[in-house]
C-alpha cells in the first residue's frame, strides 16, 4: 500500500486531508519560501505561479527524504491589486496587512502537487476572490487580540474556518481553495490512481 505523505505544517490542511478519511503522514518541509520566491518576483511571476512553483519545491524536499511515498505538497498565495503579500511576521505586520485588505478584493491563489521518487505525478492549482469588509483598527486590533498569534501561520491573516469569517464580506471561489488546498482536483487525482476510494 502506498504511503501518503502531506508535506505542510499547515492545520488546515491537515484538518482538510484528515476529513476525507485518508490515511497520511503529516511533515513540514524546510523550504525557505522567501529565498525560493524572491527570483520568481523579480521575473515577473505572477502569485498563482509562485504558489505553484513553492509548492512543487516543498513536494521535492519531501520526497528526497521519503523516495517511495506519494508526497502532497500545498502553497498559498495572496494577491492585492497585482502585489503579493506573505505571511506577516509580527501582530503589528498583520494588522497593517488587515488594514490594507479592508474594503478590497483580495485574490488567494492555492496550489497542490504530488510526487514520488522525485517525479512530478499531479499539479493543479485555482484561485479565489475575497472581499473583506470595510473594518476600522480598533476592530482589527481586537480581532488579533482574540485571533492571537496563531494567525501569523495564515497569510490572509483572517482563518476563513474560525472567527475570521467575520471580517468577510464576500466569496468567489472554492472553499478548499480558500482553505489553501485544491481539494476535489486532488481527490480525483487519487482515485485515478487507486487511492481515496471506498
Amino acid at each position: 500500500m502506498t504511503e501518503l505523505v502531506l508535506a505542510s505544517g499547515s492545520k488546515a490542511r491537515k484538518a482538510l486531508l484528515a476529513g476525507t478519511g485518508l490515511a497520511f503522514r503529516q511533515v513540514s518541509p524546510e523550504l525557505d519560501e522567501l529565498a525560493a520566491s524572491e527570483p520568481l518576483l523579480r521575473a515577473g511571476a505572477g502569485a498563482g505561479d509562485i504558489a505553484s512553483t513553492l509548492a512543487l519545491a516543498k513536494a521535492t524536499l519531501a520526497s528526497e527524504a521519503d523516495p517511495q511515498a506519494l508526497v502532497i505538497a500545498a502553497d498559498q498565495t495572496l494577491e492585492l491589486d497585482g502585489r503579493m503579500f506573505r505571511k506577516a511576521e509580527n501582530m503589528e505586520a498583520a494588522r497593517q496587512q488587515l488594514l490594507e485588505l479592508s474594503g478590497k478584493t483580495h485574490y488567494l491563489h492555492s496550489a497542490v502537487a504530488c510526487m514520488r521518487a522525485g517525479k512530478t505525478l499531479f499539479e493543479a492549482h485555482d484561485s479565489a476572490a475575497i472581499t473583506l469588509r470595510a473594518i476600522v483598527a480598533d476592530e482589527v486590533g481586537r480581532y488579533l487580540a482574540d485571533a492571537g498569534p496563531q494567525i501569523l501561520s495564515s497569510v490572509g491573516l483572517y482563518q476563513f474556518e474560525g472567527p475570521g469569517i467575520r471580517l468577510i464580506e464576500s466569496v468567489e471561489g472554492d472553499y478548499f481553495t480558500v482553505l489553501g488546498l485544491p481539494l476535489l482536483p486532488l481527490l480525483g487525482f487519487l482515485r485515478q490512481n487507486g487511492l481515496g476510494t471506498f
